[in-house]
């Protein structure tokens, strides 16, 4: 089981600066069960589990960011919370995109695909990485 709350930009940003110290709101962060949760302020609903292993942990989206992201993208809002959900579940299962050599970019792909769901924040990360630097792929 999981939460997902979505929350607005500041909020976003409180939190990243908070647990991350990065002060920009971001798309989505993940807080682990185990690692303890943001306070309950940041999420809209919570799910209670009668069995605490079963929860895996929240889920906060940054509304305003998920907005212009799916403009940008030029796709409906719900395909890009079900991407921002889908990359934060992976981060809930322990995926590292920072850190296990493309491990959770070829996983979300495959999921994103069997889901029917549009280019995701990997993908789009390194192609915007690409066009900043000039470097190729």
């Amino acid at each position: 089981m999981i939460s997902v709350a979505l929350v607005s930009d500041a909020r976003v940003r409180s939190l990243n600066r908070q647990y991350r110290g990065v002060d920009h709101a971001t798309d989505v962060l993940s807080f682990p069960a185990e690692q303890g949760r943001p306070p309950s302020a940041a999420r809209a609903s919570v799910w209670r589990s009668p069995s605490r292993e079963a929860f895996l942990g929240d889920i906060v989206i940054a509304r305003g960011v998920a907005v212009r992201q799916a403009r940008a993208a030029g796709h409906p809002r719900r395909v890009e919370l079900c991407v921002l959900a889908l990359h934060g579940l992976l981060h809930l299962l322990g995926y590292d995109h920072e850190r296990d050599g493309g491990e959770m970019a070829r996983l979300e792909r495959r999921l994103r695909k069997r889901g029917g769901l549009e280019g995701g924040l990997i993908e789009r990360s390194e192609m915007k990485r690409h066009r900043q630097t000039g470097s190729p792929r």
